[in-house]
């Protein structure tokens, strides 16, 4: 089973941009499909692989931050190519 994920990863600090600029480079070097936009992140492919990956990368970003946050959304389905209709 595909999956996408959403992910919006929020350190509670004032120099948050290098924590988040690592999360997403390591998500990237993970081989899955990853596409940022200003607001999230969005990595897709098969369940088990995405929350391997997730869990890994999710627990070293909290390690190297005091305080953070991460939301995450998941859809049972593989969005990557997604287009608007409108």
């Amino acid at each position: 089973m595909n999956i996408s994920a959403e992910l919006t990863l929020t350190p509670l600090k004032d120099n948050y941009e290098p924590i988040i600029i690592d999360f997403i480079q390591r998500l990237r070097a993970s081989n899955l499909t990853v596409l940022e936009n200003p607001l999230s992140t969005q990595v897709y492919g098969p369940y088990d692989q995405v929350m391997e990956v997730l869990n890994k990368e999710i627990k070293t970003s909290f390690e190297l931050m005091e305080r953070g946050l991460i939301h995450i959304k998941i859809v049972t389905t593989d969005r990557s190519d997604y287009e608007p209709h409108f």
